[in-house]
């Protein structure tokens, strides 16, 4: 049988060429090459180095799919690793069900050449398999390795936690945190082993921030429980994380406003568990922290959560949240730009959140320019906002909103292909600002060329 010049075989078909590039390898080079790293180790099969134990090549593959995989491993099509692969008569190899799967759909052609086929028969790649089973079993045994080590280390740790105090508490902890951001199977290790319990318990009105800020950062990487969530929920540890909240480091900051958000998802929280000014304060203080930005979402995360609570706005308001929040949405993206619009939409429910967006010069113009500006979803939001405020005071408000071009967005979002309510809100609107203008002098106003530019 004739076969491409870039296919090559040698005694035993223990070379091969992986495609259409020509690479040959055998076993030797593969190991030379670092493809296997050398040495023995597990395989899923017989035929390479000393089995000690038969590993499941799919289990491999799919605990290993974080690591990179030699490219003559990867079937062309799939774009996976082979567990079966077979090679053409061109000497292409590809995973089994795959090329079978393309020739049943009447290919007769080579998927990466796009030859004809000559002899539609595919041969086993044992020594291709065979290469990838050993590489995949050496990998899988060094993760393991390590993740046991992982492990014990955890354990150490949190029995030490048991017993120590002062510095050397703290060097524990950061330890802890360090080792679970890392590896996964240290965050289930601690969860499994009543670590969550043993760190909530170090939290409390004693607790120096050196303590709280790492034993945080720990936290916020592991699966609470409903038990430790409540746990966590008390006010001396709460007060902890609203301390830290305002007087930590950046990171301090966000880790405490990512806790106190997971505490409180899917609670029937108590009013006063979120009521805390000192922890509006802090959030609006992290938002508007200019040379840390990475605190904007989830400071503006964790206000959304907590406007949510109709028993809080008011002193989510009285802290003057609406005029900072109006400042910020100019320089926010669009994730952040939408969270924000939420909060406003939110408290302009309220007579006084109502009352402080007209009293704030920027909300108008500032809300006007974000109208079909970003996604439909911040439309309807800021016409909700602009609608609020014009129903307040439409003598006053309407005329503002008009001047800042409001008349002619409003126009292009009834002609959009927008849902219906939302059209229908800003036909209202519209209605609304054109009361107080003459049929000519309101149409000079909706200034509609300059708004399209």
């Amino acid at each position: 049988m004739y076969h491409p010049s870039g296919w090559k075989r040698s005694c035993g078909g223990m070379k091969f060429d992986a495609g259409s590039g020509g690479q040959v390898l055998d076993l030797e080079t593969a190991v030379k090459d670092g493809i296997l790293g050398g040495g023995g180790g597990l395989i899923c099969g017989g035929g390479v180095g000393v089995v000690a134990e038969k590993l499941d090549l799919k289990k491999m593959i799919e605990e290993l799919e974080s690591i990179e995989i030699p490219s003559v491993f990867i079937c062309p099509i799939s774009l996976e690793p082979m567990q079966d692969p077979v090679t053409l008569c061109t000497g292409q190899t590809y995973e089994r069900s795959n090329i079978l799967r393309w020739f049943s759909l009447g290919h007769y052609t080579c998927p990466t050449t796009m030859q004809e086929l000559w002899d539609d028969s595919v041969t086993p790649n044992n020594t291709l398999h065979q290469l990838i089973c050993s590489w995949f079993s050496q990998k899988y045994v060094v993760m393991k390795k390590r993740s046991e080590d992982v492990q014990g280390r955890v354990l150490e740790i949190l029995e030490t936690l048991k017993k120590v105090k002062g510095q050397a508490r703290v060097q524990g902890l950061k330890e802890l945190r360090r080792v679970v951001a890392a590896h996964a199977s240290a965050q289930n290790t601690v969860v499994d082993n009543g670590g969550v319990a043993l760190i909530s318990s170090l939290l409390g009105p004693f607790t120096s921030h050196a303590v709280g800020s790492e034993a945080i950062g720990t936290l916020v990487n592991l699966e609470l429980s409903s038990e430790s969530r409540t746990s966590l929920m008390q006010p001396a540890k709460v007060s902890l994380m609203v301390d830290m909240l305002n007087e930590g480091s950046i990171e301090t900051k966000i880790n405490c406003t990512k806790l106190i958000e997971v505490l409180m998802e899917g609670k029937d929280l108590e009013a006063e568990n979120v009521s805390s000014l000192r922890l509006v304060v802090g959030l609006l203080r992290l938002v508007k922290d200019k040379r840390n930005p990475n605190g904007v979402l989830p400071g503006l995360s964790l206000l959304k959560t907590i406007c949510s609570h109709e028993s809080v706005r008011n002193s989510v308001v009285s802290v003057g949240a609406v005029p900072q929040l109006i400042e910020l949405l100019p320089g926010l993206n669009h994730e952040c730009l939408e969270i924000a619009l939420h909060v406003l939409e939110v408290l302009s429910t309220l007579p006084e959140g109502r009352q402080a967006l007209k009293d704030c010069p920027k909300t108008i113009p500032s809300v006007v320019r974000l109208l079909m500006k970003v996604s439909e979803s911040c439309t309807q939001l800021a016409l909700s906002i602009l609608w609020a405020v014009c129903k307040l005071a439409p003598d006053e408000c309407a005329s503002l909103a008009v001047e800042a071009g409001l008349a002619a967005k409003l126009l292009l979002v009834i002609q959009s292909g927008c849902n219906p309510v939302l059209k229908q809100r800003a036909a209202e609107l519209l209605k609304l600002c054109s009361l107080n203008y003459t049929a000519t002098l309101f149409i000079s106003k909706c200034k509609l060329t300059r708004t399209i530019q």
